[in-house]
């Protein structure tokens, strides 16, 4: 069947253009892998506004607290801000016994993170108005951060990155493959993504949690205005139109708890997929214009980014399964056709193998599990990569809303520590 030869040489071609970019990442990374970043410019401390929006999160929100309150950075230009958003439980009180400014939101219309961090600044911008913030940092309630997070954070926020975001690694990586899968992931994007962008020059992206802004980009805003299912993925396309560079900071990690079950994995990464379908069709034309208007390349880097290359792979199964089953009906040979099927699959499974294998390699001592552990989720990795064939098909025909994700993992700063030492 030459039709499939042919639609799969269009679509290697449409990878090559689309993606070899991200190898030449990972090259330039491994090649500057030894050279430190030192900053030429001088540290201001600066007073930081943190936002942790909460839902029944009293599992973890004391542990986050906690690390917060254990930083390096001096305690009096750091205030601690929780919006408990549609709590039914005790939540709210956990944070203010913890340090924390609370602000309690009730509102079963508005849900979703954008409307609790709008709920949040509001009240901040209101009480706080004659002692303003320089910036704002988002945390998930259930993150836990190193004691230098914010001082390393700070650093680069002084360099005049208006936008920063930082490492994301995980408290649960070894709990099993849907874990591991996600907290790899991370890991490739902060070390083998956002660490050549920033060293390239070029803009980073925002991923969920761990970031910061000045507060000059929520006035020029006009508070938060981000209410899409990824809304940090909106946050960043946003500023990257508007010619706004986001850093990235390599030595501020904080440690992220990741879904064990594939049901709440298939939930969380279908809003995600969704999410990206929002931000194409609110964004994309825009993106695209400037790719050739200012001759941007962060803008092309980020049209990629929600065009995941898993939508591309997906296109080449069915335009392949699609020529099967018509040969079949019409009694033609199809096995070159179903040859090319698994040709596709093999192909994307050790392109991720090899990201993955790359990325456990030079990031061996920041995953927290077994040696075995570390290497039997490598070949696992990309399995997980490709369950996102169906969750993007499902995305395009199904009505998705936002919904919590339950957290579990009640572990400080110590206790990671302690079982990163007990695995070493």
């Amino acid at each position: 069947m030459e039709i499939v030869q042919k639609i799969n040489f269009l679509i290697s071609v449409m990878f090559c253009i689309c993606y070899s970019y991200q190898l030449f990442y990972i090259i330039y990374t491994l090649l500057q892998n030894k050279r430190e970043r030192v900053s030429r410019e001088p540290m201001v401390l600066h007073r930081y506004a943190v936002l942790i929006s909460a839902r029944n999160e009293s599992a973890v929100i004391t542990q986050l607290i906690d690390s917060i309150k254990a930083q390096t950075y001096p305690q009096k230009y750091i205030t601690i801000f929780v919006a408990a958003d549609n709590c039914t439980d005790n939540t709210a009180q956990l944070a203010r016994d913890a340090g924390a400014v609370v602000y309690e939101r009730f509102n079963k219309v508005k849900v979703g993170k954008g409307y609790a961090l709008e709920y949040l600044i509001d009240c901040i911008t209101r009480d706080y108005a004659d002692d303003p913030f320089d910036a704002y940092f988002v945390f998930d309630a259930d993150n836990v951060l190193d004691e230098n997070y914010i001082a390393e954070m700070n650093k680069t926020f002084s360099e005049g990155y208006r936008i920063v975001t930082s490492y994301r690694n995980s408290k649960n990586y070894g709990d099993n493959w849907i874990s591991a899968g996600y907290a790899l992931w991370f890991l490739r994007e902060s070390k083998y993504l956002n660490n050549p962008r920033m060293m390239l020059g070029t803009s980073c992206a925002v991923s969920g949690t761990g970031f910061m802004f000045a507060r000059e980009i929520i006035e020029k805003y006009g508070g938060w205005k981000f209410f899409l299912l990824t809304e940090d993925i909106q946050f960043t396309i946003d500023n990257v139109i508007n010619g706004e560079i986001i850093g990235y900071c390599q030595k501020a990690m904080l440690y992220d708890e990741q879904p064990v079950t594939f049901k709440q994995s298939w939930n969380q990464r279908l809003r995600w997929a969704k999410g990206y379908l929002q931000v194409f069709r609110n964004y994309g034309g825009a993106l695209l214009a400037n790719i050739f208007k200012r001759r941007s390349f962060s803008c092309f880097d980020m049209t990629m980014t929600i065009m995941p290359a898993i939508i591309l792979s997906a296109l080449a199964v069915l335009a392949n399964l699609g020529v099967s089953f018509i040969g079949v009906v019409t009694r033609q040979d199809i096995t070159d056709a179903i040859i090319s099927v698994l040709v596709i699959l093999a192909n994307a499974y050790f392109t991720l193998f090899w990201v993955g294998l790359v990325t456990t390699i030079t990031e061996w001592d920041n995953i927290l599990t077994t040696k075995a552990r570390k290497i039997f989720y490598t070949f696992t990795f990309p399995l997980f990569m490709m369950t996102y064939i169906p969750i993007s098909f499902t995305a395009m025909f199904k009505k998705v809303e936002w919904t919590p994700i339950a957290h579990t993992q009640s572990k400080n700063l110590a206790e990671i520590r302690g079982e990163k030492n007990k695995i070493s």
